[in-house]
């Protein structure tokens, strides 16, 4: 790390915003580009980052556009027609993907990687505070803005790093963690890896580089090929008895639970999170088993579990009124979007659903959009969003309106233009967002609707 100005390609994406605030931390020169400005850019701006939101290679800044003195990080999301992609590999800069960047950053570090397809933000999120406040401190890598921290860069005392290990185009393969928990393999990124054995494939691999003397922490019921006879391996579950879990739960009024931690040596009672659902104790029990792990004060443990105050956009309350609930939450698979939606079902059974869902991907809406609708039939009302595409083009055929026939409750498609006018004219009671679009751009807006009534 020689260079004094470090220039990010997708400099708004949660991933590279964190690199970008640690290098400023650092003293170094940051600037990038992304194609939109977004409330992460125009913070990152205020922190002293220099963001454009042109393509075109003049809008880089004229002291990084010195190779000697610049290094280049980027993102998958960034297509390699980039104009300002092609000024960089055209002009011989030093480049270099966000995930091998990582890697870098956890060398010589005591790592602590979360990986699976759904629930890793959240569980890595707690890990960090936890180790935070029960651990003796360390620093974090985080996949979304702490509540907690106020941030997804943590920087702490001591050698332990949390990271969020992500499985897009094999990024987490760059990482050697000493623990690691895993919480779902499943059918995701086909258009990266093709076939549900090739995610698999790719998560073993993973499980292949935990560092010999390290754990493996497993969601029970979780099919994994474990190549790596140098580590110990446990398993947690939400409820069923296994190395760690969660005993004795009691659904408090305000929809949060409490419940006895069950782990190998021990029984932490009355653990209660500050984050409501069923979801986030399971997410709880995986990373308080990253704490037994490596090492924790139990009192202290109790209390980081009850002062957790969650993940933006994930289970994020907007309105929490005797007459209207508004939540948003980041859900964009098929299993996360059914776990999400049953932890609200359980929390407010007696309120009428109302989801707005925007799909993520048209390849992700093409390859899963019968699970999709069977888990969006658990509503009682849809209103769907067009696709999000991203990264992606067009994919003829593929359009929001595929999954209409197959959810079975009343369902249609809204524009993104008409959907607060929508919502104004059916003033649902309970009503949750869900999408890793742009839908959290309209959060405030609908949330200003309840407020008026």
């Amino acid at each position: 790390m020689n260079f004094s100005k470090i220039y990010f390609l997708g400099i708004g994406g949660i991933g590279m915003s964190a690199l970008a605030r640690y290098f400023l931390h650092e003293g170094k020169q940051v600037a990038g580009y992304d194609r939109t400005a977004s409330e992460l850019t125009r913070a990152l701006e205020c922190e002293g980052a220099t963001v454009t939101y042109g393509d075109e290679a003049d809008t880089i800044p004229e002291p990084f556009r010195d190779k000697a003195d610049t290094l280049v990080v980027y993102t998958p999301a960034i297509p390699s027609d980039s104009l300002q992609f092609g000024f960089f590999r055209d002009g011989g800069f030093e480049i270099v993907k966000r995930s091998r960047m990582l890697g870098v950053m956890a060398e010589g570090k005591y790592l602590m990687a979360v990986a699976g397809t759904h629930g890793k933000t959240t569980t890595s999120t707690m890990a960090a505070w936890f180790d935070r406040e029960a651990g003796g401190g360390g620093s974090a890598f985080l996949g979304g803005i702490s509540k907690n921290f106020g941030s997804n860069l943590v920087l702490g005392p001591g050698e332990r790093l949390v990271v969020e290990a992500d499985e897009f185009d094999r990024s987490f393969l760059q990482l050697y963690p000493d623990v690691a928990v895993v919480t779902a393999v499943d059918a995701d990124h086909l258009d990266i890896y093709g076939t549900h054995e090739a995610v698999k494939e790719a998560f073993s691999e993973f499980v292949g580089q935990i560092r010999p003397g390290g754990a493996l922490i497993l969601k029970q019921g979780v099919e994994l090929d474990i190549r790596n006879d140098r580590i110990r391996v446990y398993r947690y579950a939400y409820d069923t008895p296994c190395d760690f879990y969660a005993d004795r739960i009691r659904l408090e009024p305000d929809g949060r639970h409490t419940f006895d931690l069950v782990c190998p040596d021990r029984v932490i009672r009355d653990c209660t999170p500050g984050v409501p659902g069923w979801v986030n104790v399971e997410n709880c029990v995986a990373a308080a088993a990253m704490l037994w792990v490596a090492g924790f004060d139990e009192a202290k443990l109790r209390a980081a579990i009850a002062s957790f105050s969650g993940v933006k956009r994930r289970f994020d309350f907007y309105v929490n009124t005797p007459k209207h609930i508004y939540m948003d939450d980041y859900a964009h698979h098929p299993n996360e979007l059914r776990a999400a939606i049953t932890s609200v079902r359980e929390m407010f059974p007696a309120r009428k659903l109302t989801v707005v869902f925007q799909p993520h991907l048209y390849t992700r809406t093409r390859d899963f959009y019968r699970e999709f609708a069977e888990a969006l039939s658990l509503c009682d009302e849809v209103l769907l969003l067009p696709i999000y595409p991203a990264r992606e083009e067009p994919i003829e055929g593929v359009a929001s309106e595929m999954l209409l026939p197959l959810i079975g409750c009343p369902a249609r498609v809204v524009r993104k233009e008409d959907l607060t006018d929508v919502l104004k004219s059916k003033n649902p009671e309970l009503l949750v967002t869900f999408g890793a679009g742009d839908i959290d751009r309209f959060c405030t807006q609908i949330a200003g609707l309840f407020a008026e009534k």
